[in-house]
């Protein structure tokens, strides 16, 4: 299926694995890129070496185009570019809003810049700096996520911008691709359908808790780091709801120390990151350091198999989800149902 999105990266599928952390790995990504896809590789949770092996790994794992997340405000950004235009990486994509001269620099080096946004004025605006396609996710999506629904989002941001768009939230089969099309996409990102799929290095038994969720069991908190993140509602995060402050502020100290020790990071470096997360909010210092060490609440569930300790980002997807399907049969599959839904929508006229 040729759209602006494949034409652009050079995929053949217009469907793109977004770059979870710690699940969009090198197995998952060049799985995906194998399948026709666009798998973005997760490098926020990853040190520069790791970052620089991980992206070797998955060149050996595949000759097909694939991306890098990576996180604006992060001190060594610059770095990390410098070694996706070393490295040759085909696209970079931003969870936050890249500045200009981030921008710019990719660009000059011949790499496709994806920021992603939830809001049509944060498309504009990257859209004007030069970005060269724009990931729209609406509320459904998991993570940190917004207010909008994406079938009210992605109508706006087409009107607004002339740059390819990625529609992301609430997608997970073909029927999905299509009507994001036509609402004026050219691609659909999927996380927790790729996520939950055969080649996903996400423990069995907390895969199986993603299958075994219904559309209730998927929910907004603020309780994790003062933002709103959409996630599976567990036993933890009923807790962190319930806990008051003092009982929070000793949980994030906690855990904050727990994600120090495991990633060498200084707590200085890790209460900057923690307020870079603000978005403007009148955080706690207790929720910063929540926001800081949320890498390690993750990292518990989707590395671990610690569901106890850990938190599942989500999209609502997941309460419609009960397959674990290779990539390569999940694109396949995806493709076959939007080709027989645009049939059958042309048979019908």
């Amino acid at each position: 299926m040729e759209t602006a999105l494949t034409r652009l990266t050079g995929v053949r599928h217009p469907i793109v694995q977004t770059g979870m952390g710690w699940v969009a790995g090198p197995r998952l990504v060049s799985a995906t890129a194998n399948a026709g896809a666009l798998g973005i590789l997760a490098s926020a949770t990853m040190t520069l070496d790791q970052l620089r092996a991980a992206v070797r790994e998955v060149r050996a794992r595949t000759d097909a185009p694939f991306g890098v997340n990576l996180r604006a405000d992060a001190a060594d950004a610059g770095d990390r570019v410098r070694i996706l235009v070393e490295e040759g990486v085909r696209v970079a994509s931003f969870a936050l809003a890249p500045s200009r001269e981030l921008i710019g620099e990719l660009k000059e080096a011949g790499v496709v810049v994806m920021p992603t946004v939830g809001a049509r004025r944060h498309a504009e605006k990257v859209a004007a700096w030069g970005a060269d396609a724009v990931l729209v996710q609406g509320t459904e999506g998991g993570g940190h996520t917004g207010e909008v629904a994406t079938t009210v989002l992605l109508p706006q941001v087409a009107d607004a911008v002339d740059i390819p768009i990625v529609a992301a939230g609430g997608f997970f089969d073909g029927r999905g691709l299509v009507a994001a099309l036509a609402y004026g996409a050219a691609g659909v990102a999927m996380g927790t359908r790729f996520l939950l799929t055969s080649d996903s290095t996400v423990p069995d038994a907390v895969k199986a808790r993603y299958l075994a969720a219904t559309v209730r069991d998927v929910t907004v908190t603020r309780a994790v780091d003062g933002l709103p993140h959409r996630m599976l509602r567990t036993e933890l995060v009923d807790a962190l709801e319930r806990s008051g402050r003092v009982r929070g502020a000793l949980h994030a100290v906690r855990r904050a120390a727990g994600y120090r020790k495991l990633s060498g990071t200084s707590w200085r470096r890790m209460l900057r990151d923690g307020r870079a997360l603000k978005h403007g909010k009148d955080l706690t210092w207790s929720q910063v350091l929540l926001a800081a060490n949320t890498p390690m609440l993750l990292r518990a569930s989707m590395v671990d198999g610690r569901t106890d300790l850990g938190v599942m980002a989500s999209g609502q997807v997941a309460g419609v989800i009960d397959d674990l399907p290779s990539c390569a049969e999940l694109v396949e599959r995806i493709v076959k149902e939007a080709e027989d839904t645009c049939r059958r929508l042309t048979a019908s006229r």
